[in-house]
């Protein structure tokens, strides 16, 4: 066993031989030296301190943070910090031209998040994400990781609270108006091209400017496993108004003791040469998953189908399809299968992917996930895509 631990480990310790990250969920970071006048540093399971006459400053001044019943510069009881870094190993060959091949050789790259959480009532979650990270060459993209460069990178803001006993919503900047959705799939897959379990462009998650702008959404719980749920997006620089491009969309779900089921609609409005058409883009995706019991894999299965509103006849409509399995237990780890194409235009083949992982946890601090996949290729006399990759995820 320690051989076959060490096999796994070798790979991923190349993938970090750029810059890493780390996950970490619960830290109390109570002096860094680098932002103030101190000389140590006290990591804990939580920002509060026994002596309440002790500040903490997290920056220069320490501005901002807060203890529970003042303002003075402590870090608020309530407010936790969770990193996670992962190295990433890989590489992909494909059919391009020898000037642009450079995803053919094995590629180390990094990724880095750091979030932040507090609550102020107990109920509400105010969060914030920050990351870095080199992980967006063609090589490893399909991991999906942080490829914005070193700097560290505001990636989301988002404040949840209640209303009332049934009702959750949200506003935030830099997320998805499909936050607080249903989604029925339990495929948990690291591809990035499957991860959508079908479901596309329905939830508004993948339109341009997506992750760049203003989101707001509620959901209410029926409390019988029924749950409905609206959601909304627009730019920062254009907040719902008639110049600006807007999206949004409602989610209906039903989950059951080992099922589930969804219903999401999405409306994006179309801009050509930065100016609004009258023409909508509309998608309705569906999606299911049935869990059960022994050791048979778990399914997830989606389909989504659209209408592009300014796209020309014959090719005004698309469709996305996916299906995958899971198997909680195998040996030490879990793993999945998966298959299913993204965006098909009516009369184009259905390019679709295959892949295949398998999850190790080495410990409780550190799992390695490998993944294989194929992607067909479009035209005649052009080689499939295919690609190997490990990623390392460390938990601190």
């Amino acid at each position: 066993m320690k051989l076959f631990k060490s096999l796994l480990v070798a790979p991923a310790a190349l993938g970090l031989l750029s810059p890493l990250s780390a996950t970490a969920s619960e830290v109390n970071l109570n002096e860094i030296s680098n932002y103030s006048d101190i000389e140590s540093m006290e990591f804990a399971n939580s920002f509060s301190n026994d002596d309440s006459n002790i500040k903490t400053p997290l920056l220069a001044g320490g501005e901002g943070l807060v203890d529970g019943h003042s303002h003075d510069g402590s870090f608020s009881e309530t407010t936790t910090a969770s990193f996670t870094v992962d190295g990433l190993l890989g590489f992909e060959d494909d059919d391009d031209a020898a000037a642009v091949d450079n995803d053919d050789n094995v590629v180390a790259t990094y990724s880095f998040q750091l979030d932040l959480n507090t609550s102020f009532t107990g109920e509400d979650s105010l969060d914030i994400a920050i990351d870095a990270g080199n992980a967006g060459i063609d090589a490893i993209d399909e991991y999906d990781r942080n490829g914005n460069g070193d700097g560290l990178t505001v990636d989301g803001v988002v404040y949840t609270f209640p209303v009332g006993d049934k009702m959750t919503a949200f506003v935030g900047d830099n997320t998805n108006g499909s936050n607080l959705f249903t989604k029925a799939c339990v495929y948990g897959g690291p591809g990035d091209m499957l991860s959508d379990c079908g479901d596309v462009n329905a939830s508004i998650a993948n339109t341009g400017w997506a992750r760049g702008g203003v989101a707001i959404g509620a959901s209410y719980d029926f409390q019988n496993g029924l749950t409905a749920a609206v959601g909304a997006q627009t730019q920062d620089n254009d907040v719902f108004n008639e110049e600006g491009q807007d999206a949004y969309a409602g989610n209906l779900a039903y989950t059951g003791d080992n099922y589930g089921i969804s219903l999401t609609y999405g409306v994006v409005e179309e801009m050509t040469n930065n100016a609004l058409t009258d023409e909508d883009d509309k998608y309705t995706a569906l999606n299911a998953y049935y869990t059960p019991d022994g050791s048979l894999p778990s399914i997830s299965v989606g389909y989504e189908v659209g209408n592009l509103g300014g796209a020309a006849a014959g090719a005004d409509e698309q469709a996305s399809f996916m299906i995958g399995l899971t198997w909680d237990e195998v040996g030490p780890g879990s793993a999945g299968i998966a298959m299913g194409h993204s965006n098909t235009v009516e009369n184009a083949d259905e390019l679709y992917q295959y892949e295949a992982y398998y999850e190790y946890p080495v410990n409780d601090s550190m799992t390695v996930t490998p993944l294989i996949y194929t992607l067909d290729a479009a035209g005649a006399n052009t080689d499939d895509t295919s690609g190997a990759m490990v990623k390392t995820t460390f938990k601190f």
